[in-house]
């Protein structure tokens, strides 16, 4: 059977469970087909107050709440779960978090962990105004990329970084590109699709955006419009607000006649050392 790969909106809220309930609730109701990928958005376990009290829901990598609950959605449902982003504590540190990103097979395991590498310290036009998530959150360094999963080589990455691709010439040759985000409306308006397309044109991938989609309670405004794009750069799929899934069935087929017809890996004259 061809693998499902599902894009999970959400408008999440400062409540940890309510958010991990309402996931378990729209996986239930979408009763995907497996193998599925099921991608979650950014901060999807609590937005919508001040980023410093996400500080007050950090667990240990390995240990807590919200790490169990993950394992067993994706245990339960029979899915691969990347669990969007979720904040992780610093040995070192206690005025920051680190934002990671845990992808679970479909039997709970916890397969891999990235940390959101670019931070979003940017000034936008809207009536939040200045971003400055480094000032809580500490920035990982490990570029994320899973080999052996039913959906080919999966790579990882968060938000802010898909304006930068250079991450993506480091991850080699992947299959799937998973992005979990919180895209402002501001900035989703004006690059969202253009910048997801270009990472499924060049990476000849799928690419699997899970967006936060609404207003939240502290006024911040999230663009939505979850989609997935196939490794030509078409969009297959689309939400546009509010939270809902949506799916597109994978066909490895296409992705290798796409490469062989323009073998841009063989071509590229930069390609990373990296892997």
């Amino acid at each position: 059977m061809l693998p499902n790969l599902i894009a999970l909106q959400m408008v999440s809220v400062p409540d940890a469970k309510q958010n991990l309930d309402q996931v378990e609730s729209l996986i239930k109701a979408l009763k995907p087909k497996t193998p599925a990928l099921v991608v979650l958005p950014e901060c999807f376990a609590f937005f919508g107050a001040k980023d410093k009290d996400q500080l007050n829901i950090a667990e240990a990598m390995g240990t807590g709440m919200i790490q169990d609950r993950l394992s067993s959605i994706a245990k339960q449902y029979g899915v691969w779960l990347v669990s969007g982003t979720m904040p992780t504590k610093i040995e070192t540190e206690s005025e920051r978090f680190q934002a990671s990103c845990l992808v679970f097979d479909d039997e709970g395991v916890c397969r891999a962990d990235y940390q959101k590498i670019h931070l979003f310290d940017v000034q936008v036009a809207d009536n939040t105004g200045s971003y400055l998530e480094s000032r809580t959150t500490k920035p990982g360094e490990k570029i994320t990329v899973i080999d052996d999963t039913p959906f080919g080589r999966l790579g990882v990455a968060v938000c802010y970084d898909i304006r930068f691709p250079g991450l993506f010439q480091a991850m080699g040759q992947i299959d799937v590109l998973a992005l979990p985000a919180a895209f402002t409306e501001k900035t989703g308006a004006a690059h969202w699709h253009p910048l997801l397309q270009a990472r499924s044109i060049e990476k000849q991938c799928y690419v699997v955006a899970a967006n936060q989609g609404g207003e939240h309670q502290n006024g911040r405004m999230t663009y939505g419009h979850s989609c997935i794009y196939s490794g030509w750069g078409e969009l297959l799929t689309e939400i546009r607000k509010g939270p809902g899934c949506v799916s597109a069935v994978m066909d490895f087929k296409q992705l290798t006649e796409i490469r062989n017809n323009m073998p841009i890996t063989q071509h590229n004259r930069f390609r990373s050392e990296l892997v």
